[in-house]
C-alpha cells in the first residue's frame, strides 16, 4: 500500500469579501503533473507574440526596458526549475518586494504586527492613493485600519517597521530576506534607483502623512528611501519563481533547502497576496486563478500554488491596472494545465 504524501500548508477559508489562509494544517498534497515543461513551453509559444500593454513610464528607467523581454519559470518542491524564454535579464522587482519586506516584519515581530499597525484589508483605492490614508486616519490605533502592506502607504510603513540600529542595519535585513527567498545575492539596479528617487515625490508625501497619522513611528524619509531602494532590486524570472516557491513550501527554499520563514507565518503572507496582490484587479485575478500573487510595474509577476509550485513571469508591458499582460495569461494557462488552483478540488 502506498501512502499519500503530506505537506504543511494552510487551510483555506473563505469569508465575505476576504480570502484567509489559516493553519498550518496537515492535508494530502496533490501531485503536480509530469508535463510541467510542456505546459511552460505551450504558454511561451502562445503568448510570445502578444503585443498588448505598454511599459510603465512614470518611472523613466522603466520605459527604457525592452518590451519584448519574456521569461517564464516554475519551481517545484524538489528544486527543479522548468523554464522558457529569458531567465537571465534582470528587471527591477518593484512592488513584488512588498511581499518580502512584509514577510520580514511578520517573521521578526509576529502576525499581529502587520495586522494591528497597518491592516490586512483591501483599500478599494489605487495603490498610491492619498485619499485612502485620509479615509483610515480616524481609526489609527483601533486595530482595524482599512489598509495593507501591498499598497504604497502600507508598504512604506512596513519598511519603517524593519528594526535595526542604523539605516545600513535595516537595509541589510531587507536585502537579506530577499536574498534568502531568491537563493542568491541580489543587487540594486542603480539606474532604476536613481530614476525612481528623482521622481518619488508622491511617495514622499505618503510617507510624511503616514508619519503624521502614527503609522510610521521612525524616520519617514529613511523609510521612503529604503522602500525606493528595495523596489529597485534586480531580479530575473528564475529568482522570482524561487521566491514564490519558497512561499509555496512553507517558507523553505526548495533550491537551497534553507528555512527562510516560519511555516506558521507563511499563510498570513499568502492571504494578503490573495486579496491585494494585483492592484485594482486582485479580485479578477483570484477569480480567474485562485492563486495568491503579486505583480510589479517592472514587469514581474509571481504566483503561489501552495504545496505544488511557485511560478513567475517577466514581461514589461502592463495593462491599465499595472499588471503584466503576458504574465497573467501565461500563469493562468500553466496553472490550469497543472491543476494549481488551491480553490479547486475534484468531485468525490
Amino acid at each position: 500500500m502506498t501512502l499519500p504524501r503530506y505537506t504543511q500548508i494552510g487551510l483555506l477559508a473563505v469569508t465575505v469579501g476576504t480570502l484567509a489562509f489559516t493553519g498550518p494544517a496537515l492535508r494530502a498534497q496533490a501531485p503536480v503533473p509530469a508535463n510541467i515543461q510542456a505546459a511552460v513551453d505551450a504558454a511561451f509559444a502562445k503568448y510570445k507574440g502578444l503585443k498588448e500593454g505598454k511599459n510603465a513610464d512614470y518611472i523613466p528607467a522603466l520605459a527604457k526596458v525592452d518590451p519584448n523581454l519574456f521569461g517564464i519559470a516554475v519551481v517545484t518542491a524538489d528544486g527543479k526549475v522548468y523554464s522558457a524564454g529569458d531567465l537571465k535579464t534582470e528587471v527591477s522587482i518593484q512592488s513584488i518586494s512588498k511581499v518580502f519586506t512584509m514577510a520580514q516584519v511578520i517573521q521578526e515581530q509576529g502576525m499581529d504586527s502587520i495586522a494591528k499597525r497597518i491592516g490586512v484589508d483591501a483599500t478599494g483605492a489605487r495603490f498610491n492613493s492619498i485619499i485612502a490614508i485620509e479615509g483610515v486616519r480616524t481609526v489609527v490605533g483601533t486595530g482595524a485600519p482599512e489598509m495593507n502592506p501591498l499598497v504604497n502607504p502600507g508598504a512604506i510603513s512596513a519598511t519603517s517597521m524593519v528594526t535595526g540600529a542604523s539605516k545600513d542595519d535595516v537595509w541589510n535585513k531587507i536585502i537579506g530576506i530577499h536574498n534568502d527567498f531568491a537563493g542568491r545575492s541580489l543587487t540594486v539596479l542603480q539606474d532604476v534607483y536613481k530614476s525612481e528617487a528623482d521622481t518619488n515625490q508622491r511617495n514622499q508625501a505618503i510617507g510624511a502623512l503616514m508619519f503624521a497619522y502614527g503609522y510610521i513611528k521612525t524616520d519617514w524619509q529613511q523609510a521612503v528611501d529604503l522602500y525606493t531602494k528595495q523596489c529597485s532590486i534586480g531580479v530575473n524570472a528564475k529568482d522570482l519563481a524561487t521566491m514564490a516557491a519558497t512561499l509555496a513550501f512553507g517558507g523553505k527554499n526548495p533550491v537551497t533547502n534553507k528555512q527562510v520563514m516560519d511555516p506558521a507565518k507563511v499563510p498570513g503572507v499568502l492571504a494578503v497576496m490573495a486579496t491585494a496582490g494585483l492592484y485594482d484587479d486582485s479580485g479578477k485575478w483570484l477569480y480567474r486563478t485562485g492563486l495568491p500573487g503579486k505583480s510589479g510595474v517592472g514587469g514581474g509577476l509571481i504566483a503561489v500554488s501552495p504545496g505544488k509550485f511557485g511560478i513567475a513571469v517577466v514581461s514589461p508591458p502592463l495593462d491599465d491596472a499595472g499588471n503584466s499582460v503576458r504574465a497573467q495569461n501565461a500563469i493562468a494557462d500553466i496553472s490550469n494545465a497543472l491543476h494549481g488552483n488551491p480553490l479547486s478540488s475534484p468531485p468525490k
